[in-house]
């Protein structure tokens, strides 16, 4: 059978207080109905979720042992969230995953939430092109898929993003999407491979009425793993033109990440740098490849790659309501600016907490979507009943899968504003 049906079927089947201040009168409105703060931007590191350098990668096969808490811990200590988790299935290339290797998987995910981080994830058979055979039967496959299917679901909020796998030596193919929850995304390792697969052209990109919507074309996103290594990243751009066109377009409303693999004259400093803020991208590799990781520290841009992977948002300042009144209406309008070279991809609930003097939690969930929060700027306006005159306003981005886990929410790059205990941004207090 062609290897593109073959992709087909497998993708059918498993188809502190606020550093802030209220202005001068002259920073009111005309008539004293609200007053503006402003915010300072943090320079310190953040360690927020789903974005960033990834660490502490690891392929597990049927003689290895899960990942451990105290390696999961070590990622974020290091201040990172995310690592690279690589499951071996080559013991069962010809039938099924034994349940003491799937219980294995379902070890390493409880290490990993149990350390507050995620996993990149992918499944594969062989990681050497001289071990035959590289794949198992399509059958073999897709009964594959079928058992790991309870784990990925049950998983789904300590998965980050899934690296297709499955076919190929180093599964660097399509698979899982309705394995998959559908809140997320399947990495796919060329743009070739979406465009071939549903015959769209260069300019046939998701748009912002198409993205998140749970279509298959909304969760395919992509991973190059040889970043900066040539002029086609070692094949990842088959055709140099359409295939970068598309993934510019295409990773605006999708996850974009992987790793580099060799120094070239397309990894330096300012190469990198136009290339990430043109593919939006997210998370890399913090292990490899080392030569253009020291490139890239002696040339001076490592600092702002760390700094900008993924979403890096940015209180600018919050207008509200001069004189609230309980029980009356209470506006807010929010500025921020997303630094970073891409949005946040997973769902977050995004809401406004107002906390009371007596303690009492009010949310009252904002209209805008973080995802769409993309690099630039943004204004966000919420207008709510004030639960009391006294209180303790804050924004919050919590991960809607590990509620009460401030690890998992996201900090806003702004000093004393973290409230790391809560998980929340603290905006103000009445």
């Amino acid at each position: 059978m062609p290897l593109l049906r073959f992709a087909q079927l497998l993708l059918c089947c498993a188809c502190l207080l606020p550093a802030c201040q209220e202005n001068d009168p002259s920073g009111l409105s005309g008539d004293g109905s609200s007053v503006t703060l402003t915010y300072t931007e943090s320079t310190v590191p953040l360690v927020n979720p789903e974005r960033g350098f990834y660490g502490g990668a690891i392929d597990i096969r049927s003689a290895s042992s899960p990942v451990s808490v105290s390696a999961a811990k070590a990622v974020r200590a290091e201040g990172m969230t995310l690592k690279y988790v690589g499951f071996y299935l080559t013991d069962f290339i010809k039938g099924d995953i034994s349940q003491a290797y799937l219980d294995m998987i379902q070890r390493s995910m409880d290490a990993m939430r149990e350390a507050g981080i995620k996993c990149v994830l992918r499944f594969a058979y062989q990681n050497s092109e001289s071990s035959k055979p590289w794949d198992p039967t399509e059958a073999v496959a897709l009964r594959h898929i079928e058992q790991l299917r309870p784990l990925l679901q049950k998983n789904a909020d300590v998965i980050f993003v899934l690296q297709a796998g499955f076919v190929g030596v180093w599964g660097e193919w399509y698979a899982l999407l309705e394995a998959l929850p559908e809140c997320r995304q399947v990495a796919l390792r060329t743009p070739q491979f979406k465009m071939r697969m549903y015959g769209l052209s260069a300019k046939d990109t998701l748009t912002a009425a198409t993205a998140h919507d749970g279509s298959p074309l909304s969760r395919l996103c992509g991973h190059n793993d040889c970043f900066g290594a040539s002029n086609d990243d070692y094949g990842t751009f088959g055709n140099e033109t359409s295939d970068r066109v598309f993934w510019k377009g295409d990773t605006r409303y999708t996850l974009m990440g992987g790793e580099t693999c060799k120094v070239s004259d397309y990894c330096k400093c300012a190469y990198s740098l136009k290339d990430m803020v043109n593919y939006h991208w997210t998370y890399l590799n913090s292990g490899y490849h080392s030569s253009v990781l020291s490139r890239w520290k002696t040339s001076g841009c490592m600092d702002e790659i760390t700094a900008r992977l993924g979403y890096r948002l940015v209180l600018g300042s919050v207008s509200r309501t001069a004189k609230p009144e309980a029980g009356k209406d209470f506006a807010l309008t929010i500025k921020l600016e997303n630094k970073g070279f891409a949005a946040p991809m997973n769902p977050r609930n995004a809401a406004i907490v107002f906390v009371d003097k007596d303690g009492k939690i009010s949310r009252f969930p904002l209209e805008s979507d973080p995802r769409d929060w993309h690099p630039g700027a943004h204004e966000v306006k919420l207008s709510f009943t004030l639960p009391a005159a006294h209180g303790t306003v804050y924004l919050a981005l919590e991960d809607p899968l590990l509620p009460g886990r401030p690890e998992y929410s996201i900090a806003l790059a702004n000093e004393a504003v973290w409230d790391g205990d809560r998980g929340w941004n603290k905006l103000f207090e009445l």
